[in-house]
């Protein structure tokens, strides 16, 4: 599980198509710290490390390949691509990257699974005195999951609903989450990933099945 706290930006550096499948590599300031079968939150989906890739100049010295390592590879299938917004990255688009919590860790956003529900489009980005609120258009639940002042997941980062209404909602940014998160290059008409909070989720199946 993860908890919506970004720890590093990314950038995507290289696409490869597969088939059904798209490898994504990934160059990080966290790239050198991951291991292959690591579970890694990118925009908030979940993914497996599957490569790590050194630069140039460390394949050609050997022992310095491991401390050298900048980037890192991984894999998205079909069903991923269809729900997520990764098929709208392409070279160099800014990923928002999060390690899965350590038993023992600090809860400091909400829970996140790194499983997406859907995406949702921005439809407004408006600065208001030193932060930012950007409003997006989603389909909504038959469930409602978004509660005022609930938690959600947007492109991995743990933010507050703020007035949730018909298929809007909108959510504050504090400069701190602006300068490191790639919610500064978000535009009106960009796709992002929401997960809602698991919490809503499973009482809204509870009192489905025994109303």
């Amino acid at each position: 599980m993860f908890t919506g706290i970004i720890e590093a930006l990314g950038a995507v550096k290289a696409i490869e198509r597969d088939r059904s499948n798209v490898h994504f590599t990934i160059e990080s300031p966290l790239s050198h710290e991951l291991k292959i079968d690591q579970s890694v939150s990118h925009n908030g989906v979940c993914l497996t490390v599957v490569g790590l890739e050194p630069p140039q100049s460390a394949i050609r010295n050997p022992q310095s390949a491991i401390s050298a390592i900048s980037a890192h590879r991984v894999t998205a299938v079909e069903e991923t691509l269809r729900r997520t917004n990764l098929s709208h990255w392409v070279i160099g688009s800014f990923i928002n990257l999060e390690r899965c919590l350590p038993i023992g860790g600090r809860l400091d956003g909400h829970i996140v699974q790194g499983h997406v529900d859907d995406t949702a489009e921005c439809v407004q980005v408006a600065e208001t005195g030193g932060s930012w609120r950007f409003t997006f258009r989603y389909r909504p639940t038959p469930e409602h999951l978004l509660v005022d002042k609930g938690s959600i997941c947007i492109n991995g980062v743990s933010l507050t609903v703020v007035e949730p209404r018909d298929d809007l909602f909108s959510v504050a940014i504090i400069p701190y989450t602006w300068e490191h998160t790639n919610f500064k290059t978000l535009r009106e008409g960009d796709a992002v990933n929401i997960e809602f909070d698991i919490l809503g989720k499973y009482i809204s199946r509870y009192l489905a099945l025994y109303k």
